[in-house]
């Protein structure tokens, strides 16, 4: 098994080199640039310049989309605004030599297989454009951690499956939507050899996620001895003290 492992977060793009470097110093091979709440990075120069350090660096980078997209709305405008805002996440990571464009692909309807066909849907026109525009970069719907929010483990394989797009397994999504994370059935849904993972602590209720913590040791613990063999595995953290929390994962990567 071949792990990076990085924080969701690279900050300004003014600071941005050097906080690659910091990253490296700390070991991290694995950034996801957080997008979360609009595309900040609008520069080509800066986003090759930024891409170039990474690579020489050995570390691998993912775009996070940002949350207001929903390619389930009801409102035709909407979903068109949803594939625009992902498609400009897109571009911007092929200028920045990214792998994948992590993405909440939305919300349910009054119809779950109106919903499922209706982001099929949507992902398969982002596909299209992708391949159009000859970008090398992966869509990754991501497993949702609500369970009133499109994206259980089974929809996202499903998703994999019928469109032929990456996906992004939140483990910690998995353990707040289902109360119980089935390894198993996770190897089973996903039996690709490259996986894009997000784990953090969360604290979840009956409806599922409320908001990630400080992931304890033996979270992580649990979580190495149960990842497969044979996988190449980014795994990106988002809890709110990533930074430690990357370096806590290293430290026990490094006795296994």
């Amino acid at each position: 098994m071949q792990v990076k492992i990085g924080p969701a977060g690279l900050g300004s793009v003014k600071a941005a080199v050097e906080t690659l470097e910091k990253y490296n110093s700390l070991g991290f091979k694995a950034c996801e640039i957080a997008f979360t709440y609009g595309i900040y990075i609008k520069n080509k120069e800066d986003a090759e310049k930024i891409g170039k350090k990474a690579k020489e660096l050995g570390i691998s980078l993912s775009i996070h989309a940002p949350y207001y997209v929903n390619l389930n709305s009801s409102e035709k405008s909407k979903r068109e605004a949803t594939k625009s805002r992902i498609l400009g996440c897109c571009e911007v990571g092929e200028w920045l030599g990214a792998e994948r464009v992590v993405f909440h692909p939305g919300y349910y309807g009054k119809n779950r297989e109106e919903s499922y066909n209706n982001i099929k849907e949507g992902i398969n026109e982002l596909m299209a454009e992708i391949k159009k525009k000859n970008w090398k970069i992966k869509l990754a719907p991501e497993t949702m951690g609500k369970i009133n929010v499109f994206g259980s483990a089974e929809e996202i394989s499903s998703l994999v499956k019928d469109t032929g797009c990456d996906f992004c397994i939140d483990f910690a999504h998995i353990l707040a939507r289902e109360k119980e994370v089935d390894y198993g059935k996770i190897r089973r849904l996903f039996p690709q050899k490259k996986w894009h993972v997000h784990f953090s602590g969360i604290i979840y209720g009956e409806k599922g996620e409320k908001r990630h913590k400080t992931t304890e040791k033996k979270e992580w613990l649990d979580l190495f001895s149960n990842l497969p063999k044979g996988k190449d595995i980014v795994i990106i953290n988002e809890s709110p003290t990533m930074l430690n929390d990357c370096i806590e994962a290293l430290k026990i990567v490094q006795k296994l």
